[in-house]
């Protein structure tokens, strides 16, 4: 790529009627979280926003999918955890658009496919019946058990407790046939 210099990049257009959620109301807030946006504004216009909105949808791409998630969290928390929730996985075409630096070579053209994820809350009931609904208080369990870690990772634990135990046993040993 020593013979390219990145052009621009062409994204596909964010439009609110493009949001891949059955019955969203005409009027909601609508907060497209990007790479610099700073999760405190994000969160104060929001609350401040949602009494009166009462339906909120939270839209990140890329690398913003993460902040967009904590974003939803925080705010759920703040509500106590009456909030209904819809959560939708699409992708997002970008174009980029490299110009090569000698005038023999061809512009190149990278399509990529961006995950996007759009969470709509409201305070009001949702339809318990679509596809990625999260009732208010529900709980997602993250493992198959209480207590931290996964299978693996407490077998390593265990075995290296076992080495140690093993280590200072030779080493007690070693030190009772010096010390004859």
């Amino acid at each position: 790529m020593e013979n390219y210099k990145k052009g621009k990049n062409v994204e596909e257009p964010l439009d609110r009627y493009k949001i891949p959620i059955k019955n969203l109301p005409e009027n909601f807030l609508w907060m497209q979280v990007r790479g610099g946006s700073k999760i405190r504004n994000l969160l104060s216009h929001a609350l401040n926003e949602m009494p009166e909105a009462k339906h909120i949808v939270w839209t990140g791409f890329g690398p913003s999918v993460g902040k967009t998630v904590t974003c939803t969290e925080i705010m759920k928390r703040e509500y106590q955890y009456t909030l209904h929730q819809i959560t939708k996985i699409c992708y997002r075409l970008v174009e980029e658009y490299w110009d090569p630096l000698l005038p023999e070579l061809d512009q190149i053209v990278v399509k990529r496919k961006l995950p996007m994820i759009h969470i709509y809350l409201s305070i009001e009931h949702l339809d318990a019946e679509e596809l990625g609904y999260q009732y208010p208080g529900q709980e997602i369990a993250y493992g198959s058990h209480k207590g931290g870690g996964d299978k693996r990772s407490n077998q390593r634990k265990k075995h290296k407790k076992n080495r140690n135990k093993e280590h200072q046993q030779s080493s007690s040993n070693t030190d009772n046939v010096s010390g004859r």
